[in-house]
């Protein structure tokens, strides 16, 4: 990846509106929100910013549920456990995930939803009385805690929002774009450069938590709000953080497929309950590859449907539940069935054309259990960040479970950097992008890199066509950093192009197949050569990480 520029903006710091806050957290969904509430109960004030509306993140969009382990009751074959949970989460991560982590985060997985029942959040319950647990691909037991049928991120949302503003020692900002970290001349993240009611401010800081989400919004299809542009995963790159796995990157397998309508999200839980994946003569083909069908893990019917589509006797393929009890599974998914009631489709009469499209991006700033990164003051949670939790797939409706989890232990690690090294003003100076004279369309820009992207980056890969990719990337970079005004706009833009180039640079590397990354030319996995991780730090060459050996089987389910 090309260093570029430091900062995005030239800035005086003495010349800007100033703000004090001990911990800043940047992102309100359910990460930032955990990590907020982390470090308010730490006894710190906590300032949190929105890029948009509160509830304009790929949290409140979250449909399917959340990973977790409950108490239940049950004979030995259909029993559950966090060690099953976790041996899921390795299995799915293909090698590369962080085998601390996934114990930590499965094993703390019913402490954070059971604070979420006291908060009172509303999970659906069976007939019992129960919290009803649902089934998704890659789960060996039904795990899926859901509420409001496919609204689960939204009632998570809903309540940690209710939490945050409760208390009287937040500031919560909406609209507030994130344009820079601020670094003293020892590395150390002092803050952060931030537009906001039409102003360029600065919030000095004790300690910063990135929690901006991934980047998915880079491709053509994507099931992601459109601020998931890598603000934040950028930001860290410019001031000095590692960026680790931006080439695995999670297309959703079923989203809503229509000319003119945006890609909608229908939720993995679908098929959970029943539904079929069928092309236009009504083959179950997903079946026929795989003997797990549409319960597969993500990255395989992901590629299964897209290989089937290039069939020249294929025109369609379709998400089919007319099989199922109509009634039961509108009550079940009422934001699946709503969305396609409005756009001519009843879920119980007609099948539903789908396409994959990129839903969640595992790559980001690498951080240790404790959300640090190696900046001195700069931590991050949930999607923005490289935990090690989802190694190179991540496992279905483990990624809210993260960002209660991770996040909350980055919120108190903030607040325990913060209260050693509290937040102060000091007169800090950037020179920034822009200064040539000269237009640029970035509506036109962004539609190319993102049609660009789709077409050579996306589900399959190889590397003549990533080589191409990698070479248009750099030239639009150069020219998005060299012309334009200082609007928001231009500035997602390069953030957009930096990640993208990271994704393509570290696509092209890593010369195997594994996960979601995919590539034609070298279709199998090679843990002799890539059981490693590729890692980007601004002004130094890419690095390539490899893991120590595996552990034994059975090593997270006894520790």
């Amino acid at each position: 990846m090309d260093p570029g520029p430091r900062y995005l903006l030239p800035f005086d710091t003495f010349r800007l509106p100033q703000h004090m806050a001990e911990v800043l957290v940047v992102g309100a969904g359910v990460a930032g929100a955990s990590a907020a509430l982390a470090a308010l109960d730490a006894g710190l004030r906590v300032h949190v910013l929105a890029k948009g509306a509160w509830d304009v993140c790929n949290t409140a969009w979250a449909q399917g549920g959340v990973a977790a382990v409950l108490p239940v009751t049950g004979d030995e074959e259909t029993r559950d456990s966090a060690r099953l949970h976790a041996q899921d989460t390795l299995e799915v991560g293909c090698g590369l995930c962080d085998e601390e982590v996934v114990r930590v985060v499965t094993e703390e997985a019913d402490d954070r939803v059971l604070e979420l029942l006291e908060a009172g959040a509303r999970f659906d319950r069976d007939d019992d009385g129960d919290i009803a647990r649902g089934l998704e691909g890659g789960h060996s037991r039904p795990r899926i805690l859901h509420a409001g049928g496919d609204a689960t991120g939204a009632e998570i949302r809903v309540t940690l929002e209710r939490l945050v503003r409760s208390r009287s020692d937040v500031t919560a900002w909406s609209d507030a774009f994130l344009v820079d970290l601020i670094t003293d001349d020892d590395g150390a993240c002092r803050g952060a450069l931030v537009y906001s009611r039409g102003h360029l401010r600065v919030i000095w800081a004790g300690a910063v938590v990135l929690a901006t989400g991934g980047y998915a919004q880079i491709y053509r299809e994507s099931t992601n709000v459109a601020g998931a542009t890598g603000d934040g995963i950028m930001a860290a790159w410019r001031a000095g953080a590692s960026l680790r796995d931006l080439e695995f990157v999670q297309f959703h397998p079923t989203t809503l497929y229509l000319a003119g309508v945006p890609r909608l999200l229908i939720t993995e839980a679908v098929r959970g309950e029943g539904a079929h994946i069928v092309d236009d003569k009504g083959r179950r083909f997903v079946l026929d590859a795989d003997p797990r069908g549409e319960l597969a893990p993500r990255d395989v019917i992901s590629r299964l449907i897209m290989a089937h589509l290039q069939r020249p006797d294929v025109t369609g393929v379709f998400l089919d539940l007319r099989h199922l009890d109509a009634q039961r599974i509108a009550r079940r998914f009422p934001g699946v069935a709503r969305s396609c009631a409005a756009h001519g489709l009843d879920i119980g009469r007609d099948r539903i054309p789908i396409r994959p499209a990129a839903h969640y991006c595992i790559g980001g700033v690498r951080t240790a259990l404790d959300g640090s990164s190696d900046v001195r003051g700069l931590f991050a949670a949930g999607e923005a960040s490289s935990s090690g939790l989802h190694g190179a797939n991540r496992l279905a409706s483990n990624s809210l479970l993260e960002g209660l989890v991770l996040g909350r232990r980055a919120g108190a690690a903030a607040a325990a950097h913060a209260r050693a090294e509290p937040a102060r003003p000091r007169r800090l100076r950037g020179e920034g992008t822009g200064s040539a004279t000269g237009v640029i369309d970035v509506d036109d820009l962004r539609a190319s890199l993102k049609a660009l992207l789709w077409r050579e980056a996306g589900i399959l890969r190889s590397a003549g066509h990533l080589e191409g990719a990698e070479g248009a990337i750099a030239a639009w970079l150069r020219f998005a950093e060299r012309v334009g005004s200082d609007d928001p706009a231009r500035l997602a833009l390069i953030n957009m192009l930096g990640v993208a180039e990271g994704v393509v640079t570290s696509a092209l590397q890593r010369e195997e197949s594994r996960g979601t990354h995919a590539r034609r030319d070298a279709p199998e996995r090679d843990d002799e050569h890539w059981r490693a991780h590729i890692v980007h730090r601004r002004g130094h060459p890419t690095e390539v990480v490899p893991l120590p050996p595996a552990a034994p089987a059975g090593s997270v389910a006894s520790a």
